[in-house]
């Protein structure tokens, strides 16, 4: 078992229990799956690029990707439907509780001057979005076969209710949000 999932159990579910006067331990918000996705505007000229940021997120999430493809056409970006134009790994489990320690422990403390996440990023449901500027701060990641510096957008879903609730068991589990 994960140490994250294991801090969850003993820590992270009494505290949420204390603070929010659940009746019952199903009623305790956690982590359900985290989505994470690069979208590739640049497949549309280069057929390369799909690979080279499928090879990044096998490195970084450990799980082969889905292509994501485009729904409709936009003529001004020479966009047909059902063009691949993104990659996308849902994690669940283990992994996903693997991933969101290494990502809390030892991925946001690589970028520049880290101030903290946003706290804003909720949608109102209790999940939270962050995206990355450069997939070059996972370890997994090897500086010298990169071809081109791609985003990526990390989804944390949770089974919270509202986005206090959801902040409040990301912070539980040690999301560093910035200080308001």
């Amino acid at each position: 078992m994960s140490r994250l999932k294991e801090r969850y159990r003993k820590e992270v579910i009494p505290a949420l229990i204390e603070r929010h006067g659940y009746k019952n331990i199903m009623q305790v918000p956690r982590l359900a799956k985290v989505v994470l996705n690069i979208g590739l505007g640049e497949a549309i000229q280069d057929a390369k690029a799909l690979e080279a940021a499928e090879g990044d997120l096998v490195a970084i999430s450990g799980q082969h990707p889905v292509i994501t493809r485009a729904k409709k056409s936009i003529a001004n970006f020479k966009l047909r439907s059902g063009m691949p134009i993104g990659l996308k790994v849902t994690l669940r489990g283990e992994r996903m509780y693997h991933f969101f320690d290494k990502l809390v422990n030892a991925v946001l403390s690589r970028v520049r001057e880290f101030q903290g996440v946003s706290p804003n990023s909720f949608d109102g449901r209790g999940n939270y979005t962050l995206g990355l500027k450069e997939q070059l701060i996972f370890p997994e990641v090897d500086y010298d076969k990169i071809d081109k510096v791609r985003g990526l957008e990390i989804s944390i879903v949770t089974t919270a209710k509202t986005a206090e609730e959801g902040r409040h068991l990301l912070e539980l589990l040690g999301m560093p949000f910035a200080k308001d």
